[in-house]
């Protein structure tokens, strides 16, 4: 009530949110579906975790399986071809993650620097495409680029006089080894060069003109404003990369699968679809599943404790 005596009727806190969602049930609605995938297939199958300390067979049900304890993963670790695949899986992955973690850094900083837009835009395009490519796409034109006699890039260097037998970028084990492992640094960077991109442009340009008349050139620039601008960025980026170094991409490596080439392409993804999935032994592909998982845990836990030390925020 006012103090001319009318009464104003206030809208209630509920009526508020109650004409927000009905102006937007379609957003919401749209949402369910991510969420719903996520429930699904992230949390739904945690109950299916204890298969791995089972012998499960799908007839009998878990009711009916025989519990083993720690029993399977004793058994994986007693077999010889798991440590293989384990080692070449954490070889590729560090590599990977070494050789290929600073290229998306460069390349954000270098398109940063290009002044025509529309130019820039059409390289952006170009390098984050193959990241949508299927690898059974990109191993199809690889294994016809890189043919040993009538691949177009040996056609190349023979035409330049730089070799004179074709190279077997992909039949020979340890050119095969460099060729699958830039290939996929190839094939990642441009979705990384969009992250750091997406973080330089949050840097105040007000940095930039200080460190101008501060007399900074552009390298000078890039090396007290960029950099330390997308930092907190390269730490999250490689804490979540940092938890991927114990898996492997079945896709990726069947996609380049070569008998003469087994001795590197064996990793945990092979392992896993030979010795379980492909021999009904759902106890040990989950096993092995569980000891990736676990490991990359930690190596998120740890990186994630070592940024905040160094006075990063961290991911936890």
């Amino acid at each position: 009530m006012t103090k001319s005596g009318q009464v104003v009727n206030r809208p209630r806190r509920g009526n508020g949110t109650l004409n927000y969602l009905r102006n937007h049930w379609q957003l919401y609605l749209l949402l369910l579906i991510p969420v719903a995938f996520v429930i699904i297939f992230k949390y739904a199958a945690y109950p299916g975790l204890r298969m791995a300390f089972m012998d499960y067979k799908p007839a009998k049900g878990y009711a009916g399986s025989k519990w083993l304890g720690f029993g399977m993963f004793e058994k994986v670790f007693k077999d010889k071809d798991f440590f293989t695949a384990l080692r070449n899986s954490l070889i590729f992955n560090f590599l990977d993650l070494g050789l290929g973690f600073p290229v998306p850094v460069i390349l954000a900083i270098m398109l940063d620097q290009l002044r025509f837009r529309r130019f820039k835009r059409i390289n952006q395009t170009i390098l984050y495409l193959p990241h949508f490519l299927s690898w059974v796409i990109i191993a199809s034109v690889a294994l016809n680029l890189f043919k040993p006699q009538s691949g177009l890039v040996n056609i190349l260097l023979r035409d330049a006089g730089l070799i004179e037998d074709g190279i077997p970028f992909l039949t020979e084990k340890w050119h095969w080894f460099w060729t699958y492992l830039l290939i996929g640094i190839w094939q990642n960077m441009g979705w990384g060069t969009i992250i750091y991109l997406a973080a330089i442009t949050g840097i105040d340009t007000s940095l930039y003109e200080a460190a101008t008349i501060d007399g900074a050139g552009r390298m000078g620039r890039i090396w007290h404003v960029t950099l330390p601008g997308i930092r907190p960025t390269m730490v999250t980026m490689l804490i979540m990369n940092l938890g991927r170094v114990m898996g492997s991409n079945f896709e990726r490596l069947s996609a380049f699968a070569n008998v003469n080439v087994r001795d590197f392409q064996y990793q945990l993804a092979i392992y896993v679809y030979e010795k379980g999935l492909a021999g009904s032994n759902f106890s040990k592909a989950t096993a092995v599943g569980l000891f990736q998982s676990l490991v990359g845990l930690i190596l998120v836990v740890a990186a994630d404790r070592v940024a905040k030390k160094l006075g990063e925020d961290g991911l936890l």
